[in-house]
């Protein structure tokens, strides 16, 4: 016999309207649980009252399937409940020992460290941040420039994090966990990636090309046209065009900016090697302050999760249930723990609003390990 549809619809929306109406129902006991909450200083979750509600919903349902899908269900529902119950506590007071400031202090006593040689692109975020009426020194590896903030060398530092060609530079969110500093802005530089060389030099005469892994990333398509020219990864751009300018070998260049060329007297053998035309970087300040700017609107964040389904779901739909707009999203591998990754987000919102606090508390309870890396101004 073949079922009507139309008739199996309607019964459907029977159904349905019949689970909205006890979800509502569900949700307004859920104040009450809150309120007892509140007044006992009990935690939202109960992870084992929950794992102890699920093993009992099971039971009732029949098959396999329905089971899975029962546990499915009420997990979602546990987890909007917790949700609710944090907006219904009103704002939480946050305990990250941020201190707001309005500005960077800077002067021309203050020192700041950034990576690479002179002529490099992060140089070129660094002044145009703070000036150059400032004390600067220059370290040629990531983790140089951690530890000169973090032990207090420098009181400010400058990295590219992120390119939006080639995407995250990986190592410095593993050196983020590493070192305790704070991200307090970030700036965005427009990258054109130029060929240099010794002066009086030609394309023909190129035999190997040195450059940062991005800055070779960038041009790819520019060096699979030229196979007879090899390349060698090195430390920085600025610091490959470093090396051409000292080895004085017309069969060697640079892929670096115009900068390093005038900084260490090379030639642009060819402008914009890079694929993209609108090719940008993006830099972070760093600090071993814990401040952030008052007008701050981005909070990065490192969390690690259980290893169980669902858990990533779980953390990200607190910031949907607090309105913050997730940016961005990146995993890492957690080093001696096969399979298992460190998560950083990025997402919209200052530490003081009331929705970042309660979002902060509800991934603390369900985190296995959460860090504030910073809450990041525009500059």
């Amino acid at each position: 016999m073949v079922v009507d549809l139309a008739e199996s619809r309607a019964k459907i929306d029977e159904i349905d309207k019949e689970i909205v109406r006890l979800f509502q129902r569900r949700i307004e006991v859920a104040t009450d649980v809150a309120a007892y909450k509140r007044s006992t200083g009990k935690k939202v979750l109960d992870a084992k009252r929950e794992e102890e509600k699920i093993k009992t919903l099971r039971t009732l349902a029949d098959g396999e399937f329905n089971k899975s899908g029962i546990e499915d269900l009420f997990r979602q529902i546990m987890s909007i409940s917790r949700k609710y119950q944090y907006q219904v506590l009103g704002p939480v007071v946050n305990d990250i020992p941020f201190r707001e400031v309005d500005s960077l202090e800077v002067d021309e006593d203050t020192r700041i460290v950034c990576f690479g040689e002179h002529g490099a692109f992060t140089e070129q975020a660094m002044e145009e941040v703070f000036g150059k009426k400032i004390t600067s020194f220059h370290k040629q590896t990531f983790r140089e420039v951690m530890e000169a903030v973090a032990e207090g060398e420098a009181k400010y530092g400058v990295l590219p994090i992120e390119n939006t060609s080639t995407g995250g530079i990986t190592d410095i969110y593993d050196l983020l966990v590493d070192y305790d500093v704070t991200i307090v802005a970030e700036h965005v530089v427009k990258v054109e990636q130029d060929l240099l060389g010794l002066p009086g030099t030609s394309l023909s005469d190129i035999r190997m090309v040195y450059s940062h892994p991005q800055g070779l990333m960038q041009c790819a398509r520019f060096l699979e046209e030229h196979p007879e020219i090899m390349t060698k990864s090195f430390s920085s751009t600025s610091g490959a065009a470093k090396k051409v300018a000292a080895d004085k070998d017309k069969s060697q260049a640079a892929i670096a900016s115009k900068r390093a060329a005038e900084a260490f007297g090379l030639e642009v053998l060819k402008e914009s090697l890079n694929y993209e035309s609108s090719n940008y970087t993006r830099f972070i300040i760093i600090t071993n302050q814990k401040i952030f700017l008052s007008d701050a609107n981005k909070l990065s964040l490192c969390f690690e999760i259980k290893h169980q389904a669902g858990a990533l779901y779980n953390m990200l739909s607190d910031f949907y249930y607090n309105d913050l707009n997730l940016t961005k999203i990146e995993s890492r591998p957690i080093e001696n723990r096969n399979w298992e990754y460190r998560f950083f987000v990025d997402v919209e919102g200052n530490i003081n609003s009331p929705g970042v606090g309660n979002a902060l508390a509800s991934v603390k309870e369900f985190a296995n390990k959460l860090s504030v890396l910073g809450n990041v101004a525009k500059r």
